[in-house]
């Protein structure tokens, strides 16, 4: 089957982190770019692997997680297209405290570290907003331990869903989503069994706020599920 060759520079330039970029510089990154391509369920590192540049997700989705001895694993994050990762750990030059796993076929870019160091030490404006770029990550990151710390169990669930909720169409009160992933890695996610999340689903569906068809949810009412509170 053919496949369409990615134009590079233009999906380079679209990320936040590139966006004020001059071509030449776009052209320098280019040629550290490395095409991979995951099938969903492959690993695209584990937890201790060297880190040697980051990636950016051109499609597709990828989860983030601490595995541990019992079989679990702690879903960190979850990524979708224009999102970047392992910057942090490439400036740390140490191994990756996570692995990386392809929840859908995916199509990455790995960026090499030498030309971004290049680009550091060159032009103070990126190294602005590689720093700005981390410290929304950390801020995110801050933002997940109070969620956990703060917010009841239904609570999460409730603002996880509104989260996925379209913004373009916010005056609407109802709406049909999809779950991105399994409710599995979701209720990992959001610090949560998947029998509590299946409790809560279900208690939700009995007070008429939502109904569950496997990964389709259809929220009933916005403004009386963003106010409920079990």
């Amino acid at each position: 089957m053919h496949e369409t060759k990615l134009d590079i520079p233009q999906i380079l330039s679209r990320l936040p982190l590139f966006q004020e970029l001059v071509p030449e510089q776009i052209a320098a990154l280019e040629t550290a770019c490395r095409e991979r391509r995951l099938a969903k369920g492959e690993m695209l590192f584990q937890k201790g692997d060297p880190a040697k540049g980051f990636f950016v997700v051109v499609f597709g989705q990828i989860k983030l997680a601490f595995p541990s001895s019992q079989g679990n694993e702690k879903v960190m994050q979850i990524l979708g297209p224009r999102q970047s990762f392992g910057e942090a750990i490439m400036f740390l030059n140490r191994p990756c405290p996570v692995f990386a796993e392809g929840l859908v076929d995916s199509l990455l870019l790995h960026i090499a570290s030498g030309p971004v160091f290049e680009l550091l030490e060159n032009d103070p404006l990126f190294a602005r907003r590689m720093l700005a770029g981390l410290s929304m990550r950390l801020h995110s990151l801050v933002q997940d331990v109070e969620t956990y710390s703060l917010r009841s169990s239904a609570q999460r669930v409730v603002g996880y869903l509104l989260q996925q909720c379209p913004q373009s169409e916010s005056g609407k009160s109802s709406f049909d989503i999809s779950l991105p992933t399994s409710k599995q890695v979701i209720a990992s996610r959001l610090n949560l069994t998947p029998e509590t999340l299946s409790r809560i689903f279900h208690d939700l569906s009995s007070n008429g706020l939502i109904n569950v068809s496997g990964k389709q949810i259809t929220i009933n009412d916005v403004k009386r599920l963003r106010e409920f509170d079990l």
